[in-house]
């Protein structure tokens, strides 16, 4: 979380990032899906790993916050995703920073959730009806999820959300509530840390839509974006929150979204 004064028991503002994952394999061969076992759960193409990475040590160098949670979707795409961020955020292999006496520097220390409601949306609109299991049935097993994550990042006592996937068939409208209501609960379960959120595209436009009064987003591309902040006060050592405001623009982080022609320049005229 980053500080701030103490005013009206004002203790500091909570970021917390959503994104969506990299790019999955089915789309670089679409020839995968005739043998796989799981063809509603591609892996990460090469160049996904490779974007998420990068994502995570940009994301890393310019927010200068720690990211004390990550909570990730159960599908494979968002886990492999996961796992590509925090190894850029680790001094360890790749990506790390060294303080000048040559002692290793970890900017975040992180724990990583899998979480059932940043799941796709369980409808033939986002999974495609040829690939989808015919009873709805994704097979997912929270312990086979974490055992793709190193295992010293895995927080396994956390209080999961969504003890089990959406029902098969839901509605666009109905996962929009979803995603907006989880970002919500998550945050208030974790007040005093920031967190980052890997799930799908509609998530992330969510995100836009839900905190961005009207809002009308564009794309999001692959490990595309964006950060809400909300200010934490504390009263008779309860934490109350405020709202979140979406701090990012347009196109800066891979979405892009429009706003009303009026709402954009009185947008454009206040940000410092």
């Amino acid at each position: 979380m980053s500080s701030g004064g103490k005013q009206g028991g004002f203790v500091s503002y909570q970021n917390v990032f959503v994104m969506r994952h990299g790019e999955r394999l089915d789309n670089f061969e679409p020839s995968w899906v005739m043998t796989a076992a799981r063809p509603w759960d591609p892996p990460l193409a090469e160049a996904g790993r490779k974007r998420a990475f990068e994502t995570g040590r940009r994301l890393r160098e310019s927010v200068g916050l720690p990211i004390g949670r990550v909570f990730v979707s159960p599908f494979l795409r968002c886990l492999q995703t996961a796992g590509e961020l925090v190894a850029s955020f680790s001094d360890e292999g790749r990506g790390g920073t060294v303080a000048g006496d040559g002692v290793a520097v970890k900017p975040f220390e992180v724990k990583v959730s899998v979480e059932y409601g940043l799941c796709e949306m369980m409808n033939s609109k986002a999974i495609r009806p040829k690939v989808a299991p015919k009873d709805g049935n994704m097979g997912f097993d929270v312990a086979v999820c974490e055992a793709m994550l190193p295992a010293e990042i895995v927080d396994k006592n956390v209080e999961r959300v969504y003890k089990e996937l959406p029902q098969w068939e839901e509605s666009v409208l109905q996962a929009g509530a979803r995603y907006q209501q989880l970002i919500k609960d998550l945050a208030d379960k974790y007040p005093t840390e920031n967190l980052l959120l890997v799930t799908h595209g509609e998530g992330v436009q969510v995100a836009v839509s839900s905190f961005k009064k009207d809002a009308e987003v564009n794309e999001v591309d692959y490990c595309g974006y964006v950060e809400l902040r909300r200010p934490i006060f504390k009263k008779d050592h309860t934490f109350i929150t405020g709202e979140f405001d979406l701090l990012t623009p347009s196109g800066q982080t891979g979405v892009s979204y429009s706003l009303p022609r009026a709402l954009e320049n009185d947008t454009n005229q206040t940000t410092p």
